[in-house]
């Protein structure tokens, strides 16, 4: 069960954090996969085992937020903690070119030509 994240303890944030506020923004996108690369250790901090658990399939970094009840900075990084270790990898979401995703103009003249037409 997910806790609520809007009636969360900044204190127990900032525990869980290590104090910590920020990570690199383009260390991890909300809608990178993440997936673990090992089980949970004995003494591991329990938000760090949790997400191990639930990466063993692949999750979106916004979805470990949501299961974790936790602000999405915070869910950050604990990955970036995890990420720095090895014990998850992340995937990052492809981005085709600019360029490729348009159709050639002349293509797109020739088919409002022949919407035109009918």
């Amino acid at each position: 069960m997910s806790r609520r994240v809007h009636g969360e303890n900044p204190d127990r944030l900032y525990t869980v954090t290590g104090g910590r506020s920020r990570v690199d923004e383009n260390a991890l996108d909300v809608v990178s996969l993440i997936v673990s690369e090992c089980d949970p250790t004995p003494g591991m901090q329990s938000e760090h085992a949790r997400i191990l658990l639930m990466c063993r399939r692949p999750m979106a970094v916004v979805e470990v937020s949501a299961e974790l009840g936790l602000p999405i900075g915070v869910v950050r990084i604990l990955l970036c903690d995890l990420l720095d270790t090895g014990r998850i990898t992340a995937r990052h979401p492809r981005v085709a070119p600019a360029k490729a995703q348009l159709p050639d103009p002349a293509i797109l003249e020739q088919v409002l030509v022949g919407l035109q037409k009918l």
